[in-house]
């Protein structure tokens, strides 16, 4: 129960961030709804933080906002412990030669 409540005041942030851009669009949510050719209706519940990630997603690009997804979800690395287990073992030291090689023995003068 307190996980759902902690994800409807999320999305209604979300939303309400949403509504903002918009706004500082000086988009009106018709105006909106024509360029991603979605209804005034879808662009409204989207600024309450009630949308599918392809409606909210194409919001963000009519808007101009897609840029902020990086900084709202960052590109992740790989986790120190998987790249360890992908590298598999690597040589620490070389190995020791079998037989000796006399290097005066190579050389031609």
């Amino acid at each position: 129960m307190k996980n759902n409540r902690k994800t409807e005041v999320l999305l209604e942030k979300l939303g309400n961030r949403l509504k903002q851009t918009r706004i500082n669009a000086n988009l009106t949510q018709n105006q909106l709804g024509d360029i991603i050719g979605k209804s005034r209706t879808a662009i409204e519940r989207a600024e309450r933080g009630k949308c599918n990630l392809n409606n909210f997603v194409s919001i963000l690009l009519a808007l101009g906002a897609d840029d902020q997804l990086d900084l709202f979800l960052p590109e992740q690395p790989p986790s120190p412990v998987l790249l360890a287990k992908a590298k598999g073992k690597t040589r620490k030291r070389a190995s020791s030669r079998k037989g000796k090689i006399n290097n005066e023995d190579n050389l031609e003068w």
